[in-house]
């Protein structure tokens, strides 16, 4: 029993052995089994994971994957060139969004009930700074006329000059748009490629800004407008609506105020001059400047050519207008007489500069423009004009004859508070006191010795720049000749430059403020050339002085030969009593319509000069008053401030200069306004040869500055 029981337990064993041999393989295939198990989960797990939190950059590449890019079996740049099976698929995705974007944009985009609503014009009114009224400009200059009442040529030449398929076009012009599109997009003009249909659907849109987004909207409703209207509607409405200049809206009131005629008379050859104004009458109207004349006429041939093109003016009949038909000089607006008319124009030029209000938006009207004038001073200005006129006899002495007298007063902000333009804006629409023909002379000295103290001097070229200071000593005597660093300066008539001092006196040697206090202009000539004449070319810029006025850069740049009008040149001398801070001059507070205000950009104060420099400058002009060559100037208050200026050719003579509160410039010239040529002023007012020119304008700024306190 044992032996089979051994046996039973021996075989037991052997089974025993074989099945823990199994089930070791179990276990091993078991783990095996729940390794795997593991992996699948943490697989499963993980592409879990990155389902939920796939990043979109993954899902963006998944996404080129199943389209194949980039492209699987290429190399290379070939790998990521698209097959044109994609290209057709992006080119069909982009064609399908952007149509979807353009029905969108078509269906949304209503028709203005009213087209014509825009047109009723208003007057502009502008006011005193103290919100009183000063001025009403702008009465109603628009009046609708039947399209049959327009003789034809002149409408073709609206129609060659402006677009000439306008019976066939679809009211807008798919190359003329891809122009346009174009241009805007690359910051060019936003007028361009407009048919007629567009311009008269643009006329409803001028208080707005023009942009893609207008230019769109003006496309769909000259689309839509083609389809509703008549082509003779829409050509009527375009001729009664169009902006044409001279405060003219519509054909009719344009006819009248450059030919003094109704529209019915008028011969093809006006009618183009009238289609050009069409472009621009900003720059097309010749009585502004001979660049328009020269423009206009140009434009006025072009047309009348473009007619016989087109078949709508025979060669035979073209040949009848070779001359071009001037139109009338523009009467001065009522209400502008005395100095108003300066002063609206020069705060109408402000607006026009310096907001996006284009000149035919100011001819709508409707705005209210509060100035920075102030009618007590522009009175006062006035008055110390007159008084100091009474000696004068411009019938019987020959002397005072032409005699022109400018003068500004501006505060030391920008604002210009008063200014003088002539005797009568209504008799001389020219301002002398915004003139830009008249040299500074002498009183242009204090800003080269403000650049001398800011940039200091340079004996050698591309050697170190040495400090100068006011009590740094300079050659006063008459006839120094002129130095540069390589020797004597040689003008181009063969002869060294030399000093030139009033009266030819010597005065040995002098401080430069001592130079600046008794108008020595010897030392400020050779400062100049010592500083470098564009660098005091930079200060005078960054005083305010315009880069046109700039005198050429010569040895004489240093004593004025550059011609800023007296507004500039009271700006620049405010930036010495304010401590070098300066403000470019503005005429303008704020513009409103209809109780909106209008964007305006005011200037805004610059550090110009340190702050000692114009100490320092400060310093000599009130030392000028004080006992130098100002001193006939120190009865007018305390603590003034100024410099007179005169030419070596006796043109012009000056008085720049401040108190407290303003700084003033008053220039006086001679001169006939039909092509500005200088007289000399020697003997101006009985005065004796020997008088500086520098004496009338010195009464009337002293006058003033007495009574502006």
């Amino acid at each position: 029993m044992r032996a089979q029981q051994g046996g039973e337990a021996e075989h037991g064993g052997e089974a025993g052995q074989g099945t823990e041999a199994e089930q070791g393989t179990e276990a091993e295939q078991g783990g095996k089994a729940e390794q795997g198990g593991k992996t699948e989960q943490r697989a499963a797990a993980e592409q879990s994971g990155e389902a939920a939190e796939e990043r979109p950059g993954r899902r963006r590449w998944r996404l080129l994957r199943r389209i194949d890019y980039p492209r699987g079996g290429r190399r290379g740049v070939r790998r990521w060139l698209p097959s044109w099976r994609q290209l057709l698929l992006t080119g069909g995705t982009v064609t399908v969004a952007v149509s979807g974007l353009a029905a969108w944009f078509f269906v949304t985009t209503k028709v203005p009930e009213d087209l014509n609503a825009f047109a009723t014009q208003q007057n502009n009114v502008y006011f005193w700074a103290d919100g009183t009224e000063m001025a009403r400009i702008g009465e109603t200059n628009r009046q609708e006329v039947p399209l049959d009442q327009v003789p034809e040529p002149v409408r073709w030449a609206v129609l060659s000059a402006e677009n000439e398929t306008f019976y066939s076009d679809p009211g807008i012009s798919v190359s003329g748009i891809g122009r346009a599109v174009y241009a805007m997009a690359t910051g060019g003009d936003t007028q361009g490629g407009s048919t007629i249909t567009q311009q008269y659907v643009k006329n409803i849109y001028l208080n707005q800004r023009q942009d893609v987004s207008r230019k769109l909207s003006e496309m769909v409703i000259a689309l839509k407008l083609d389809q509703r209207m008549s082509k003779q509607d829409i050509l009527a409405g375009y001729l009664n609506t169009s902006w044409f200049g001279r405060g003219s809206y519509g054909i009719e009131r344009a006819a009248a105020a450059y030919y003094g005629k109704d529209v019915s008379e008028l011969n093809p050859s006006e009618g183009a001059f009238l289609a050009a104004l069409l472009k621009g009458a900003g720059q097309y109207d010749p009585a502004l400047s001979a660049a328009n004349h020269q423009r206009a006429e140009e434009r006025w041939s072009w047309i009348l050519d473009r007619m016989v093109d087109t078949g709508k003016l025979s060669a035979a009949e073209r040949a009848r207008y070779t001359v071009f038909p001037e139109p009338r000089t523009p009467p001065k607006a009522a209400g502008l007489s005395g100095q108003t008319g300066y002063l609206v124009d020069l705060a109408r030029s402000f607006v026009e500069s310096h907001s996006d209000l284009s000149p035919a938006q100011l001819d709508l009207g409707g705005y209210q423009i509060r100035t920075t004038f102030e009618k007590p001073k522009v009175n006062a200005l006035a008055a110390a004009v007159q008084e100091a006129g009474k000696g004068l006899d411009p019938d019987g002495r020959e002397a005072d004859k032409l005699l022109k007298v400018g003068a500004a007063s501006v505060a030391f902000d920008g604002r210009i508070v008063a200014l003088y333009g002539g005797p009568d804006y209504r008799k001389q629409g020219f301002d002398n006191a915004n003139t830009s023909t008249v040299p500074m002379g002498s009183a242009f000295t204090p800003l080269v010795y403000a650049a001398g103290l800011s940039q200091g001097v340079q004996h050698q070229r591309g050697g170190p720049r040495t400090p100068v200071t006011p009590g740094t000593s300079y050659d006063g005597d008459n006839g120094v000749t002129i130095m540069t660093p390589e020797g004597p300066y040689w003008g181009r008539d063969g002869k060294v430059v030399k000093t030139a001092n009033d009266g030819k006196r010597n005065w040995g040697p002098l401080s430069l403020r001592s130079a600046v206090e008794q108008s020595v202009n010897g030392p400020m000539m050779q400062l100049g050339m010592d500083v470098g004449l564009d660098k005091v070319q930079q200060t005078a810029a960054a005083l305010g002085l315009l880069p046109d006025s700039m005198g050429e850069l010569v040895p004489a740049f240093g004593t004025g030969n550059s011609t800023p009008s007296a507004i500039r040149a009271a700006d620049a001398y405010a930036a010495f009593a304010a401590g070098g801070s300066h403000t470019e001059p503005y005429s303008v507070l704020g513009v409103t319509r209809n109780g909106a205000p209008v964007d305006l950009r005011l200037p805004t104060a610059v550090q110009a000069l340190p702050a000692a420099v114009a100490a320092d400058v400060d310093t000599a002009l009130k030392g000028a008053v004080r006992g130098g060559s100002a001193q006939a100037l120190a009865a007018a208050g305390p603590g003034l401030a100024a410099k007179p200026g005169t030419t070596p050719d006796r043109t012009a003579g000056w008085t720049v200069g401040y108190n407290g509160q303003l700084s003033t410039a008053v220039t006086v010239f001679r001169a006939d306004l039909k092509d500005m040529k200088l007289l000399p002023l020697e003997g101006v007012g009985g005065a004796a040869p020997d008088t500086p020119d520098s004496e009338l304008p010195g009464r009337i700024w002293a006058a003033y500055m007495k009574a502006a306190g």
